[in-house]
């Protein structure tokens, strides 16, 4: 069993890309599962927390979970051309210390959803750069770019665009096929 871990890079309660993960979770190939890892407690990064206190027992639970996950999927949404700032605390806290993230060597897939057209191609190639950073293994395709997200969603956050179904469907098949690949 393929067991991914997914964040959501948004704190709103009604996020799209939120309801990108819990469709995500819907679609996954036989063989593997998608958990759910929430953001929303992590406080802010903070280097003297880090070497004075330690990790946090919320980071701390939080990096165990990615460790012992198999593959990571991002759903982030897009702020000013790149990735919210609770996302980027979230990966922060997970790539310390230095040398020791546990993002290194983890297969990793991005997608995103936003109001607009380009449906957080900035904000994927922010977080592309970043993941390359630390040695995460970043698949490069397919793209799950979710544009004008208000009209793929319903009210109650259900996928109701076939299309996007099936681009999400494409990209996890791919991480899982890549999972298995590097596995060997």
């Amino acid at each position: 069993m393929i067991h991914i871990a997914g964040i959501a890079g948004s704190l709103r309660k009604n996020s799209y890309n939120k309801w990108a993960l819990r469709a995500a979770r819907q679609l996954v190939p036989d063989g593997a599962e998608l958990e759910i890892l929430p953001i929303d407690e992590i406080p802010m990064y903070n280097q003297d927390i880090e070497e004075e206190q330690g990790d946090p027992d919320v980071v701390r639970a939080f990096k165990e979970k990615i460790r012992a996950a198999d593959a990571l999927l991002f759903a982030t949404p897009e702020y000013n051309y790149s990735v919210p700032g609770v996302l980027k605390n979230a990966f922060d806290w997970a790539s310390r210390p230095t040398g020791k993230s546990v993002l290194a060597g983890k297969p990793t897939a991005i997608m995103g959803a936003s109001y607009g057209p380009y449906g957080t191609v900035r904000a994927q190639m922010s977080l592309r750069l970043s993941l390359g950073y630390v040695n995460a293994l970043t698949l490069n395709k397919p793209d799950v770019f979710i544009t004008f997200a208000e009209q793929k969603f319903d009210q109650d956050g259900n996928l109701t665009d076939a299309r996007t179904r099936e681009q999400i469907r494409a990209l996890l098949v791919a991480l899982v096929e890549w999972t298995q690949w590097l596995k060997r």
